[in-house]
């Protein structure tokens, strides 16, 4: 399993160490979901930012400009609609097989974490490219699938073009 350690080994050191569980109930309580440690872990760590001017995260604070919370209702709108929903594996949302949109590129892609189906079963990656109907399964937790993406490997989004000194990310305004 990826660890947060191997993360800022790449990416450099988090700065934004977020240590109030709240938002993460409340939007969980929302969901009627609880998201993946890794997942969580990785993002108290870096708070809402931009990956190589590509791949954006987001921190479920409220106060931030740029939330998880409001993004996810958003883009769970937007996958719902008819026209949207089948270009994804399954239906968005947050019940166990659904899929839940937790990130975005500015190439283009949609990153989800897939609902294990069972409680002890391990939550996956899927993305979605928004310019295909096709979208790709990775058996991998999301530390494991961001650590594949921070070293280069294609993991549908790719980090070599847009990062050839090394990863690195800036706040999100």
């Amino acid at each position: 399993m990826a660890t947060l350690s191997e993360i800022r080994a790449l990416l450099g050191e988090s700065r934004f160490h977020w240590s109030d569980p709240a938002p993460w109930i409340s939007l969980e309580q929302e969901l009627g979901i609880e998201f993946p440690a890794d997942f969580r872990e990785i993002i108290d760590a870096y708070g809402s930012i931009v990956i190589n001017g590509q791949l954006y995260l987001k921190h479920p604070a409220g106060h931030l400009l740029h939330d998880l919370g409001t993004m996810l209702r958003r883009d769970l709108d937007l996958w719902r609609e008819e026209d949207m929903a089948e270009f994804l594996p399954g239906p968005a949302g947050s019940n166990p097989g659904d899929v839940l949109p937790v990130a975005t590129a500015t190439t283009g892609e949609a990153v989800f974490l897939r609902v294990p189906e069972e409680p002890a079963a391990p939550w996956r990656v899927v993305v979605q490219e928004m310019d295909s109907p096709s979208w790709t399964l990775y058996e991998m937790t999301f530390g494991e699938w961001l650590l594949a993406y921070l070293r280069g490997r294609d993991v549908t989004l790719c980090a070599r073009d847009r990062a050839p000194d090394g990863p690195s990310y800036e706040f999100l305004p």
